[in-house]
Protein backbone atom coordinates (compact mmCIF):
# COMPACT_ATOMS: atom_id res chain seq x y z
CA UNK A 1 0.00 0.00 0.00
CA UNK A 2 1.53 3.09 -0.84
CA UNK A 3 2.15 6.67 1.12
CA UNK A 4 -0.66 8.40 -1.45
CA UNK A 5 -2.81 5.70 -0.52
CA UNK A 6 -2.71 5.69 3.30
CA UNK A 7 -2.90 9.56 3.15
CA UNK A 8 -6.28 9.37 1.07
CA UNK A 9 -7.99 7.05 3.37
CA UNK A 10 -6.83 8.87 6.38
CA UNK A 11 -8.67 11.85 4.81
CA UNK A 12 -11.37 10.95 3.91
CA UNK A 13 -13.60 14.59 4.82
CA UNK A 14 -15.70 16.74 2.73
CA UNK A 15 -14.22 18.57 0.22
CA UNK A 16 -15.50 21.45 1.30
CA UNK A 17 -14.23 20.96 4.67
CA UNK A 18 -11.10 20.36 3.07
CA UNK A 19 -11.07 23.86 1.23
CA UNK A 20 -11.81 25.63 4.96
CA UNK A 21 -9.27 24.45 6.03
CA UNK A 22 -6.73 25.01 3.31
CA UNK A 23 -7.64 28.69 4.06
CA UNK A 24 -7.28 28.55 7.60
CA UNK A 25 -3.47 26.85 7.00
CA UNK A 26 -3.11 30.21 4.63
CA UNK A 27 -3.48 32.53 7.43
CA UNK A 28 0.28 31.49 8.96
CA UNK A 29 2.19 31.86 5.96
CA UNK A 30 0.35 35.43 5.21
CA UNK A 31 1.30 36.43 8.65
CA UNK A 32 4.63 35.18 8.80
CA UNK A 33 5.36 36.99 4.87
CA UNK A 34 3.68 40.63 7.01
CA UNK A 35 6.14 40.37 9.67
CA UNK A 36 9.05 39.06 7.78
CA UNK A 37 8.66 42.30 5.66
CA UNK A 38 7.45 44.78 8.00
CA UNK A 39 10.99 43.98 10.08
CA UNK A 40 13.35 44.64 6.76
CA UNK A 41 11.51 48.06 6.59
CA UNK A 42 12.02 48.76 10.28
CA UNK A 43 15.93 47.23 9.91
CA UNK A 44 16.64 49.63 6.78
CA UNK A 45 14.59 52.76 8.20
CA UNK A 46 17.25 51.77 11.28
CA UNK A 47 20.15 51.18 9.94
CA UNK A 48 20.26 52.35 5.84
CA UNK A 49 23.44 50.66 4.95
CA UNK A 50 22.09 47.08 5.67
CA UNK A 51 19.41 46.85 3.15
CA UNK A 52 21.07 44.61 1.05
CA UNK A 53 21.82 42.29 3.69
CA UNK A 54 18.81 42.40 5.11
CA UNK A 55 16.82 41.80 1.63
CA UNK A 56 18.69 38.68 1.25
CA UNK A 57 17.75 37.24 4.12
CA UNK A 58 13.69 38.91 3.51
CA UNK A 59 13.64 37.04 0.43
CA UNK A 60 15.46 33.77 2.11
CA UNK A 61 12.65 33.62 4.73
CA UNK A 62 10.37 34.31 2.30
CA UNK A 63 10.75 31.62 -0.08
CA UNK A 64 11.06 29.28 3.05
CA UNK A 65 7.30 30.41 4.37
CA UNK A 66 6.01 29.98 1.06
CA UNK A 67 7.07 26.44 0.71
CA UNK A 68 4.24 25.86 4.06
CA UNK A 69 1.58 27.34 2.36
CA UNK A 70 2.35 24.84 -0.30
CA UNK A 71 2.19 21.66 1.42
CA UNK A 72 -0.67 23.21 2.57
CA UNK A 73 -1.89 22.81 -1.23
CA UNK A 74 -0.70 19.79 -1.57
CA UNK A 75 -2.07 18.26 1.53
CA UNK A 76 -5.45 20.31 0.49
CA UNK A 77 -5.58 17.92 -2.79
CA UNK A 78 -4.85 14.96 -1.02
CA UNK A 79 -7.55 15.07 1.15
CA UNK A 80 -9.92 15.73 -1.68
CA UNK A 81 -8.64 13.45 -4.07
CA UNK A 82 -10.77 9.94 -3.43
Amino acid sequence: MSALQIAQDAANINPGLAAIGYGLAAIGPGIGVGLIFSSVISGTARQPEARGVLLGLAWTTFAIVEVLALIGFVVYFIATAG
